[in-house]
This record gives C-alpha cells, structure tokens and sequence, in this order.
C-alpha cells in the first residue's frame, strides 16, 4: 500500500473535478437523443482519434497488460502485435464507410439501429439481439473497468476492495450522468494525452535508473532467460519469482493475435467512427490513433519488463506493477498526476461503455417499443437512468471478482466474434441479407459464450473460434431471405473519391 499522502489525494481530487466541469459544462448542451448518443457527429479528428483510443485501451492498458508481461514475459506481447494491426484495419477499412453508411441508414445513432435499416430487416429482430448483446457483454466490460478503478483506490488508499469497487462506480456514474457522448469524447481525449504521458515517463525512468535498455534486458534475463522469448511462456509463481514454462504454440501465439480481431466489432470505439465530422476526417484521425496506440502499447511491455528488473520483490497482485513503479519512482506530487492516469483509462472507457449501452436501452427498446413518439427531453433522462441501471449491474458482477484481464478478454471475443463480421460484411458486400447478419451475430455470441464456460480448449482463446464461426454463419445465410432492395456499396464511390480529393 502506498503511503497515504496529501499531494496524492490533491491530484486525485482535482482531476475528478476537472472531469465533473467538463461534464457540467456539456451538460447544458445536450438537448436531444443524438447530442447525448453521438454530440451531433460534431468530433475533429483529433478528439475522435484519441477519445476512441483512450475508450478502447481502458484499464487494461495500465494494469492488465503490463501485468501480463511482468508475469509471463515478452511474449504476451503477441496481444499489442494483434491490437496496433487491428487499430490501423479498423480506421482504414471500417470507420470511413460506417460513418457515412450509418447517416444514410436514417442517421441511426447506434449500431443496432444501422442493422435494422443497412439490412431492411422489417421483423425487427436484428435490433433487438444486437441490443440484448450490447446490454450483456457491456455490462461484463464495464465490470472490468470497475474492478480496475477498485485496484487502484484498494492501492493507493488502502481501502477494502469492495469499498474501493464501490468508489470506483458511483465516480463514473456521476460523471457520465452527466455527460454524454460530447462530456465523454472531449474527457477521453484528456484522458488520452494523460494516459500517453504516463506509459511514457514511466518505463523511461526505469531505464535510466538501470543503466539503459541493455542493463534492463540482462537484469530480465538473469531472472528467467525465457522472459525475452517471444515463443517462450514463463510461469509467474507468487513466492518463488519466475520459472520456465512450456513454450507458446503456434495456436496460442494465433489466439493473442487475434486480439486484433475484436476491434470490428467494438460498440464504443465504432460509435467515434459514426460521430466523426465527416469521412473526410478519417484519414487525419487514423494517422494520431495508431501512433498513439503504437507507442503507449509498447511502452506497457516495456512496464512490464521493467518491473521484473527494477523491484526486489515480486508482487502479489501482478497487475499493480504500474502502480508499484510509479510509487516507488517519483515524489507524491508527480505520483498522484501519473497515478490519475489509470483513473483516467478505467473512466475513458466505462463511460463509453455506459453511454452505448443506456443508447441502445433508450433507442432500441425504450423509443422502438414503447414511446415511439417520446419527446427528445424524456429521452435524454431515459438514457441517464439506464447508465445508473447499467451501472449497478456491472457493479454486482465486479463484486464477484476476477482479474482485469480475463473480465476483457470475455468481453472483448463477444463483441468482436458477435459483430465483427457483420459490420465488415455491411460494407462491403451490398446483398447480404437480414438472416445472415441475425445468424452470424447469433453464432458469434453463443460460440464465445460456451467456448469460455467449457474452459477455451486447447488454451485457444474464444475470439478465434468465436469470430470464424460467426464470419462462416453470415455467408453461408447470407444468401436465404430477401436482399435489401437499396443499393449500399456502389453508392459509396463517390465518397470514396471525395475522401481521396481531400487527403
């Protein structure tokens, strides 16, 4: 635990506010459904580009991967391998098109309601199990988000962890109750350029109090040689430091990289590409998204590297190796501004997450089902009350614990196996039809689902099964039932070529 000390709680306080006034502020602005689900797809390049980044990455970025590194060695590193080459395919191939296919789909301001209208789907089916899946496997990620917030107070404070999780929630419920999309893309954005900062300084620092990179590689290896091994797992064993394990197969090696996978399929980071400006922004945005995510994804491994090297004993919790390093490195002051970056990542994307799915709460059962004539105010508020509602679920599930990283890893195949090759498909194959995008989301989901809960055979993560499965259930019923009748891909040349006018 670190010592409780008064430029800590400062920092901690007075970026709390910070964020509280950016939502106060944005509060007097959202009027209507689409100002709170989308800010009116008002975002500049920069904004969109580091808030989807900074929802994207979460407390993860800071705690699960660095720990997975710290435990197991380099070759976790096959993770931000898959993520940086799924960040770069999702701007280029996914963001220009869905940003204005989702406009003309009746300006639909969420991604349940793009398939509904981009498929014609008149049963109405496609909204509804798409928002039944957004509602499931968000509140397992914001309960991630919430089990890395209580870490973080349970660390820094001392505080018990279900008093901590406690915490955690009702900071980022308050917040995003406040806020939506516009408070949370111009937070994230800060929070973005914090986090950036903090993965940065930190392995840095490290370094320079080594002796330099090839001091911290030999320190690493006279722990374990396999540690640098990118085909060699090592077994972290909490008393006894770090020991030879079996090497990673080519399987396991696929599952890491299909990470990568996942992005296609992200609600919250898919909602930045349908808020953009314009399509034309898009080449801007990709460019400041994956450099970003190029640099704070290796600077996590090297966290994790470093503290193999820079501390003397190993930790108990291997997720806390951010936090450990950042104490033990720098003065109270400089400690509190870099710490309130892990609060920063576990904010960006839980409210993110909150705002998605209290969206498609509102949009997609409040406003389709039951109030098809509901005024933008009640709306508005409807939206408020499924956050808090959203909220108090996840914190149930958080209560049951786990480690950040697995809680993301089960979220993150859903989402990615479940939507993925649907959203791809809508983009790029005009007459796929209303069946294949239900049975390819149906299969998606229910493969993650059960692959998790019979133990991932083979040590295969679930994304990779998940996500072929789903991608095979789309083409194959992509052929049966009624093909939309508007033609979608042709329609996009034009943009295509204005885009191109533009970079």
């Amino acid at each position: 635990m670190v010592d409780l000390s008064g430029p800590i709680i400062t920092t901690f306080i007075a970026y709390l506010l910070v964020m509280v006034l950016i939502g106060v502020w944005v509060y007097r602005r959202t009027k209507t459904l689409t100002d709170f689900a989308l800010g009116g797809r008002s975002l500049n390049a920069p904004v969109a580009a580091l808030s989807a980044q900074a929802s994207d990455m979460s407390g993860w970025l800071l705690m699960g991967l660095p720990g997975a590194v710290y435990a197991a060695g380099i070759g976790e590193a096959w993770i931000a391998v898959g993520l940086a080459a799924g960040t770069y395919l999702n701007w280029l191939f996914v963001a220009p098109r869905l940003r204005t296919y989702t406009e003309r789909a009746h300006n639909s301001i969420s991604l349940s309601a793009y398939f509904e209208s981009r498929f014609e789907d008149r049963t109405h089916l496609l909204r509804v199990v798409s928002a039944l899946i957004i509602g499931v496997f968000f509140t397992l990620y914001v309960a991630s988000g919430l089990v890395a917030g209580g870490l973080l107070f349970e660390t820094i404070f001392g505080v018990e962890p279900d008093v901590a999780i406690t915490v955690a929630v009702a900071v980022i419920v308050v917040y995003t109750f406040l806020g939506g999309f516009l408070a949370v893309s111009f937070t994230d954005f800060i929070q973005g350029v914090l986090m950036f900062l903090a993965l940065v300084i930190v392995p840095l620092l490290v370094v320079g109090a080594l002796g330099g990179f090839g001091a911290l590689f030999g320190d690493v290896e006279s722990a374990s040689p396999n540690l640098l091994n990118w085909v060699d797992e090592a077994a972290f064993t909490g008393g006894e430091g770090w020991t030879t394990g079996d090497s990673l197969s080519l399987v396991a090696i696929a599952g890491l990289l299909a990470w990568g996978l996942g992005y296609f399929g992200q609600p919250h980071i898919l909602a930045r590409f349908m808020g953009i400006r314009s399509a034309a922004h898009v080449p801007a945005a990709r460019r400041i998204g994956t450099t970003w995510v190029l640099v704070t994804l290796t600077a996590a491994v090297f966290i994790g590297l470093a503290g193999i090297a820079y501390l003397d004993e190993p930790l108990e919790n291997q997720e806390t190796v951010f936090l450990a390093l950042t104490t033990d490195l720098f003065n109270p002051w400089i400690a509190g501004i870099l710490l309130a970056a892990v609060l920063a990542a576990v904010m960006s994307t839980a409210d993110s997450q909150l705002l998605v799915a209290s969206t498609a709460v509102t949009e997609d059962f409040y406003r389709r089902f039951f109030r098809r004539e509901a005024r933008d105010s009640e709306l508005v508020w409807v939206g408020r009350g499924a956050v808090v509602v959203v909220a108090v679920i996840a914190y149930y599930f958080a209560l049951q614990g786990g480690t950040v990283l697995d809680i993301v890893a089960y979220a993150w195949a859903g989402f990615g196996s479940a939507f993925g090759p649907i959203v791809i498909l809508s983009l790029y194959w005009s007459r796929m039809t209303w069946l294949g995008a239900l049975a390819g989301m149906v299969t998606g989901a229910t493969v993650v689902v059960v692959w998790e809960n019979i133990g991932s055979p083979g040590g295969v993560y679930s994304m990779l099964p998940g996500f072929g499965a789903a991608l095979l259930a789309a083409i194959l019923f992509g052929f049966l039932g009624r093909r939309p009748e508007r033609e979608w891909i042709g329609n996009y040349r034009e943009s295509d070529e204005a885009e191109s006018a533009v970079q």
